[in-house]
């Protein structure tokens, strides 16, 4: 029984060739090298050159072309990839010159004539020669290459404008130019400071300040503007953004300032300009020490643990110490993207991620029974407003009863703090969902008084980049050519992004001492018809032109503007000028157990009457058309 043969590799004849023509290009190189150097040597004068020098030159060329070549060989000279030829190449094509010149010179020893031995220039100008032909051979192809990259990229290229002239905009516009593969052209650039106007940045004009920036956008044609200031605050920014936008450009922009530190400025560090800034304020200070204090060495649950603020939650969390951190969500998906990420990231994070509803009573008492959670943040909830107006039910069951069940079983076993995550939208609530974030921090404030976890809870807006935020909305109409919707021109609501929010939300967890409803400052409303103009002109597009904007009506339970606290609850302040504190209200606990009851009753058997029982509790909750009624008077504007 035979065995097959293997196949015969197939004959690379363009490889074949390609080194033949090498090695042919190489004799020629060794023997121009070999008598131009002697002809430098006396000038070019032909007739002046002893015959007891060039005899031994003639005489041990074919020996010194055999040796060249296989020093060459051995130092791959024919198996380089010279089209990508970097500094080992050239090292080793010095070197093999380098030997040649030395085997050249220690060989032509046994062919003098007349004890007269070859000048000493000759040598170095052997050398020189030899390594500038090979060098003009190896390295020719890889220019030519590169100049053929550069002029098909330029016939598809992209004007660009840089914003800064700075060390981080040099390094940008640096690599930017010696890119093989960037299709960017950098046309000019812009900076505030009148000392650097007129000079230039690798050949690169700087042509003025901020208000040169429409006009030169269409003079040189600008596609695309970069703003490489990684140091700028964040009201600089916005205004800066402000002029942008109106050039209906495509704007990027580096992180941030520890980049420069870093080292890690460069092209592929660029992002593409997010809303979040132009919202001009500049990021929430936190005391992370205070953080540190209270989570290090702790046993901490995260409730919600998949979602947009749970996972940002554990993220820092993670990053700061914990004896465990345990990670709970009803969704696998999300649970195991966060699970995964952190165990890449804290490889020593002492993790538990677990399965389970929040209202699942036995579930919830045996996870507190066997992890003994020290803190706990109760972020799971339903959060969309339009869905739980359909699905009421269901919003009391998860928010207010998984709540209720939850916070038992931290109280039964020991936890010290529990932190629930509330919203805006309990305050003066027009929603199912609102009002039912507002009996969680009723159901917190009562449990507070009678066992000894300090309870408390933590209100603030809408987060920008978070699950069925507008952003994500709007990229995603955008994306699709349009239109963007937006429910009424005049809506405000109040942003923050997930990180800030995060770390307020941990920093009022060390402030707690039990009882207390935490409020973030969340800074100045914003409209969201003007989020969606900003977001379409950022992305480069004509508002009205290229991507329509739409008017969709108020949704179920939804109102022009959202509150933070409450007329009768008053605010304190904290250490932290962005936290503050709402006074607890007063309330019949007798009456209010009994009204959970008959909620939970109405909830379980999907009762009509959930709504009404609902505003028994929640005496604040109104009906939308009466409460954005009110807006025209607070804020002078009318819903459509």
């Amino acid at each position: 029984m035979h065995q097959d043969k293997k196949p015969r590799k197939p004959f690379n004849y363009k490889l074949f060739y390609r080194r033949t023509a090498l090695i042919i290009y190489d004799i020629l190189s060794v023997i121009l090298a070999s008598y131009l150097a002697i002809l430098v040597r006396y000038e070019f004068h032909m007739n002046q050159i002893p015959r007891h020098f060039l005899d031994p030159i003639t005489n041990f060329l074919p020996v010194n072309i055999a040796v060249t070549l296989a020093i060459f060989y051995l130092f791959k000279m024919y198996h380089s990839l010279w089209a990508f030829a970097g500094e080992t190449e050239l090292q080793n094509l010095v070197i093999s010159c380098v030997l040649s010149g030395v085997v050249n010179a220690g060989l032509l020893q046994f062919f003098r004539i007349q004890n007269q031995p070859v000048p000493q220039s000759y040598y170095f100008l052997y050398v020189f020669f030899l390594i500038t032909f090979i060098f003009a051979s190896r390295f020719s192809y890889r220019f030519l290459r590169s100049l053929k990259h550069k002029n098909e990229n330029r016939k598809n290229s992209t004007a660009v404008m840089v914003i800064g002239a700075g060390e981080a905009a040099n390094v940008i516009i640096k690599e930017i130019i010696n890119s093989h593969f960037s299709t960017m052209v950098i046309r000019c650039i812009i900076d505030d400071d009148p000392g650097k106007w007129g000079r230039y940045i690798q050949g690169i004009k700087v042509v003025g300040g901020r208000d040169k920036i429409i006009e030169c956008a269409d003079t040189y044609g600008i596609d695309e503007i970069v703003i490489a200031m990684p140091s700028v605050s964040r009201q600089n920014m916005r205004d800066i953004l402000s002029i942008c936008k109106e050039t209906h450009c495509k704007l990027r922009s580096l992180p941030g300032m520890y980049q420069l530190v870093n080292g890690e400025v460069n092209v592929s560090k660029l992002r593409d300009v997010e809303v979040e800034d132009l919202l001009g304020r500049e990021p929430v200070e936190v005391d992370l020490n205070s953080i540190i204090g209270y989570v290090r060495g702790k046993v901490v649950l995260v409730t919600g643990g998949g979602g947009s603020i749970g996972s940002e939650l554990c993220r820092q969390i993670a990053g700061h110490g914990p004896k465990q951190l345990v990670i709970l969500d009803i969704y696998e998906n999300s649970a195991y993207d966060i699970q995964q990420e952190l165990v890449k990231k804290y490889p020593e994070l002492n993790l538990v991620v677990l399965i389970a509803s929040v209202r699942n009573t036995k579930r919830i008492n045996w996870i507190f029974e066997h992890y003994r959670p020290d803190i706990v943040y109760h972020a799971a909830a339903h959060k969309h407003v339009p869905l739980m107006e359909v699905s009421p039910c269901e919003a009391i069951k998860n928010n207010v009863f998984g709540t209720w069940k939850t916070a038992t079983a931290a109280a039964m076993n020991g936890t010290e703090r529990f932190v629930m995550i509330s919203t805006d939208k309990a305050v003066n609530p027009t929603n199912i969902m609102g009002a039912s974030k507002r009996i969680c921090e009723m159901i917190i404030q009562t449990f507070n008084k009678h066992y000894e976890t300090n309870f408390v809870a933590v209100r603030f807006g809408n987060v920008l980049g978070s699950n069925g935020s507008v952003i994500p909305l709007f990229k995603k109409q955008i994306a699709a050519g349009g239109p963007v919707t937006v429910t009424d021109p005049n809506i405000i609501r109040y942003f923050m992004t997930i990180p800030e929010a995060v770390s307020l939300v941990l920093q009022a967890g060390a402030y707690a001492k039990g009882g207390e409803i935490f409020v973030l400052d969340m800074g100045e409303p914003v409209r969201i018809l003007d989020l969606a103009e900003n977001l379409i002109k950022l992305s480069g597009y004509k508002v009205g032109e290229d991507i329509k904007i739409e008017f969709t009506g108020l949704r179920p339970g939804e109102k022009l503007y959202e509150e933070m606290l409450m007329s009768e609850e008053g605010m304190k302040e904290t250490a932290n000028r962005q936290i503050h504190i709402g006074r607890p209200i007063q309330l019949d606990e007798m009456r209010f157990f009994g009204q959970l009851s008959a909620l939970k009753e109405a909830a379980n058997t999907e009762s009509p009457e959930i709504r009404r029982l609902v505003q028994e509790i929640v005496t604040t909750y109104r009906d939308p058309k009466e409460v954005n009624e009110k807006a025209a008077d607070k804020y002078g504007i009318h819903a459509q």
